[in-house]
């Protein structure tokens, strides 16, 4: 099935609930829902502001934050890239987009929502980790939602010439960002 770019926004336009208003006012009003990797892919699209496309390995989990069958932001959680991580324990945010017309606060909101959905649904995953390019964004989402810095790479171009023929990362540097969500053993 082909997703088109522009109605993939919209998510069952027969079965739009009556909110009230179809523009979310508050980021406590959007609901989050486990979405499917192709839907996730195409959100990504529309609103990532470095990184449109995106292909995943292992992707374990999407969701979508949606108001009156309106998508508003897309996230896609997958294993760390970064071998040395521990591949069962830890789940990266690969990708986090958020549309434009969204409400204040949606991105910590959402982080926030989603580290309690994460923690409900793995019983094996204990940390949440995501990188920022420093470039792009200061962080603030991240500290919002009780995330903490743990270090920052040199930066540098990230390439796989077998498989992409351009960079799929841009060379800034990279804080990352942990949130333990359960401890070791419980």
């Amino acid at each position: 099935m082909d997703v088109g770019a522009e109605s993939i926004r919209v998510m069952c336009p027969l079965f739009q609930a009556e909110e009230g208003g179809s523009i979310p006012t508050s980021a406590l009003q959007l609901r989050l829902f486990p979405i499917k990797f192709v839907e996730a892919k195409a959100l990504n699209a529309l609103w990532h502001s470095r990184l449109p496309k995106f292909t995943a390995a292992q992707c374990r989990v999407s969701f979508g934050a949606a108001f009156d069958g309106l998508w508003y932001a897309v996230a896609i959680w997958g294993r760390p890239q970064a071998r040395h991580l521990p591949q069962v324990e830890w789940l990266e945010l690969q990708r986090f987009a958020v549309a434009s017309d969204a409400p204040p606060n949606t991105a910590s909101r959402l982080l926030a929502v989603m580290a309690r959905s994460i923690l409900a649904t793995f019983s094996d995953v204990t940390t949440l980790v995501s990188y920022q390019d420093t470039e792009a964004h200061a962080g603030t989402i991240y500290r919002a939602a009780g995330w903490k810095a743990t270090r920052t790479s040199e930066g540098g171009e990230w390439t796989r010439p077998s498989r992409y023929s351009k960079p799929v990362q841009s060379g800034s540097p990279k804080q990352r960002w942990e949130k333990v969500i359960r401890r070791e053993g419980g």
